[in-house]
C-alpha cells in the first residue's frame, strides 16, 4: 500500500471476485467536504450529527483515513455515496484463463482441492495449446523523409504498393514459404 498526498491506494488481491481496478481513496476531498458541510458548527456538534467521535471528525478533516464504520457514517452525513471518494488508478487485464479459474473456484459444488486440480489441468492445457498472440510486426517498414517533396499522389501510390508487399510477405510466412 502507498499513500500519495491524501490518497490511499487499495491493493489487488489474487482471489476470486477480485476487482479488476486499483482504486484510490481521496482523503483530501473527504476532509474538504466535511469542513464545508460543518460550516459554523463546532467539531463536537458536527461529530454528534454525523454519529462519529469528536476526535475522528477532527482527524479526518485534517487528512487522516477513517475506519470503515466512520467512513460510511461520514458519507451518510454528507449525503454522498462512498464511491464518490474512490477514483480508479489502473485497470488490470483479466485473461480468459483467469476468468475460467475464477468461475471454477466460485462453484459451490467443487471443493477447494477439486477446483485447484481442475485449475492446474486448465493451466497446463492452456500453456500447451494456446498460440502466442504477439502483435504482428509489419514485415516492411519504411519512412519516407522525402515524401513532402514528391509529386502529388506518389506517396499514396507508394504506400499502397508497400501495403501490398507487406500483405504478400505475411501470406508467404503463414504458408511456410518464407
Amino acid at each position: 500500500m502507498r499513500q500519495d498526498e491524501g490518497q490511499e491506494e487499495l491493493p489487488i488481491e489474487d482471489e476470486p471476485g477480485t476487482p479488476t481496478e486499483v482504486e484510490r481513496l481521496d482523503i483530501n476531498e473527504l476532509g474538504r467536504l466535511l469542513r464545508e458541510r460543518r460550516g459554523s458548527l463546532s467539531l463536537r456538534q458536527a461529530a454528534a450529527e454525523a454519529c462519529v467521535s469528536f476526535s475522528t471528525l477532527s482527524r479526518v478533516e485534517a487528512g487522516a483515513q477513517p475506519d470503515l464504520a466512520s467512513f460510511t457514517a461520514l458519507c451518510a452525513w454528507l449525503r454522498l455515496p462512498p464511491s464518490r471518494f474512490f477514483t480508479p488508478v489502473a485497470a488490470r487485464e483479466v485473461s480468459p484463463l483467469d476468468q475460467a479459474i475464477t468461475h471454477l473456484r466460485a462453484d459451490p459444488r467443487l471443493s477447494d482441492e477439486a477446483a485447484e486440480r481442475i485449475s492446474a489441468v486448465l493451466r497446463d492445457l492452456y500453456a500447451a495449446l494456446a498460440k502466442d498472440s504477439a502483435p504482428a510486426k509489419p514485415a516492411v517498414a519504411c519512412h519516407l523523409r522525402a515524401s513532402p517533396f514528391l509529386r502529388p499522389g506518389v506517396p499514396a501510390r507508394l504506400a499502397s504498393l508497400l501495403s501490398d508487399m507487406n500483405d504478400e510477405l505475411h501470406r508467404l510466412v503463414e504458408a511456410g514459404e518464407l
